[in-house]
This record gives structure tokens, sequence and C-alpha cells, in this order.
């Protein structure tokens, strides 16, 4: 039975896919982007996250750790009178995941919802979630990919869910490396092979200000789209300034290189010029 690690399962999500759903993180993620805002998705492994700005310096978490350096053991999470700490990072197996997703499954079926894997990245785990959604039958089952991933473990994946929620960031190959770390030939191609497969998605485009929001990109990601698939839905995800806040929790820095604080700009009109539904969440 295989086995994986989750950071978060939301209860009652409505942007998730259709209805109201759980939502199922699954940690790890091959890409860096500047603007993300799980980076607790990030690392495969399970992380401390401690909430500094209200700690009272009280010495109860020092006086149970036994290492120099963590090794996410939990003691101190479990004394904190704040309760500051926590552990993002929880292993199961594919019988116990599947299992709590079950447990409520009836309520979100009635709500016209199901259940949604996402991250990180849900395909860096791709053979527990295979195995997990196995033991789902009957529930509405979605994904939400940034598509960087083998193409066998790609169509493998989203063949066998219902719905399915895909990332164009960047068109330029220049500027997707520069912002997220990878080349997007993978993704493009990905997505090529999902917008001709016929099953239910929907592209989502975050609208980074002065990288993605730009009439270059926007047009250029229309005229991939519609080439693809003149039916396909596009979704517009404006960024928010709140993305970092979980950086320093991490013990990490961010520092992206765009203006944060700038209005992004979104030309819903490029996307209906090309014969496109689009619309912003």
């Amino acid at each position: 039975m295989k086995s994986g690690t989750i950071f978060d399962i939301k209860e009652f999500s409505v942007f998730d896919g259709p209805g109201v759903r759980q939502t199922v993180f699954l940690k790890g993620c091959p890409l860096r982007c500047a603007w993300c805002h799980n980076p607790e998705g990030l690392s495969a492994k399970p992380q401390l996250m401690v909430s500094t700005g209200a700690c009272i310096h009280c010495g109860k978490c020092t006086a149970v750790c036994k290492s120099e350096t963590c090794t996410v053991c939990g003691a101190c999470t479990t004394v904190c009178p704040g309760n500051l700490r926590r552990i993002a990072g929880e292993k199961l197996t594919s019988q116990e995941l599947a299992a709590r997703i079950l447990k409520d499954a009836a309520y979100y079926a009635h709500c016209g919802g199901g259940v949604t894997f996402s991250g990180g990245e849900p395909l860096m785990q791709s053979e527990f979630l295979l195995e997990t959604i196995k033991q789902l039958p009957g529930i509405h089952k979605a994904i939400e990919t940034s598509g960087y991933a083998d193409s066998e473990i790609f169509r493998k994946a989203v063949s066998a869910m219902d719905y399915v929620m895909m990332d164009l960031k960047p068109m330029d190959d220049g500027i997707h490396r520069r912002f997220t770390g990878v080349s997007n030939a993978r993704i493009h191609a990905n997505a090529k092979w999902l917008l001709q497969s016929g099953i239910p998605c929907r592209i989502r485009i975050p609208l980074i200000p002065g990288v993605t929001d730009t009439d270059a990109n926007l047009s250029a990601a229309a005229e991939f789209i519609r080439n693809a698939n003149e039916h396909a839905r596009v979704e517009l995800l404006p960024y928010h300034a709140t993305a970092g806040a979980k950086y320093a929790m991490l013990g990490m820095e961010y520092a992206p290189e765009f203006d944060v604080s700038q209005k992004v700009n979104a030309h819903i009109e490029l996307f209906k010029d090309h014969g496109l539904e689009c619309s912003i969440l």
C-alpha cells in the first residue's frame, strides 16, 4: 500500500471545482513560483511552522527540544501556550486518506461537489494519488495541477479525474524559467493534450503584476488555448499581496522580483475576442 504526505484538508471549499468540496493538499512541488502562496507545499517533507510574531519567549519549546537542529518531532507543538507551532506535513497511507475523504463524502455529493487534489503539485505523488482515488468510487474527483510532469504520469492521472484545473503561467519560456525555475515546454505539451482530450477542464492563469498580466502574455495564452480547444473555460486568478504571509513561519524569505503593490490588469476581453469563456476568481 502506498503512503504519501499531505499538509492540509480544506473543508467546504467553493473555489476548487464544481459545488462544495473537500480539498486535499499534497506536499512537494517541482516549481518555485515567485508568487507561491503555499510555501509549506514546496518541500515533500514535513516542516515545522512557527508564528513568531505572537511568541512570548516562555522557553517551553526549547525545554522539550532534544536536538540542536529541528527534527520535526512535534514535541514543541504540544507545549506552546499560544499554539503558535505546528507541523505542516502528515504521512498517511492511501487507505487512511480515502477513509477521511469518505467520512463526509455523502454531504459533499449532496452539495454537487466531491474531492479535489491540490498542492504543492499532486502529480509528484502520482502513485499515492492514483491508489487513493481507486478507493473513492462514485465520488466526483478533481485535480489542480501545474501540468509539470512526465506525459505518461500526467495522462494517467488526469484521465482518472472527472474535472481538471490546470495553470498556465508565463507563456514565454525564458520568463517562465526566471519566475518558476523550470521550462514550460512540458507544461504546454500536457496542456495541449488535455485540451484535446475531452476531459472537462478549466485553464487557470495567475495574474502577476508585470509578469503574466501583460497584453502580450495574455494574448499568447488566449491563442494557445483557442487553438487547442475553442470551448475551453478560462479563469484569471489575481495576485494577492498576502501570498508571502507564511514564508517567515518556515524560516524562508519572501522577496519576489516584481512589484507586489502594483495593481494587476485583468484583460478578460482578450480571451472573449478569441471566443473563450473567461471569468475572474
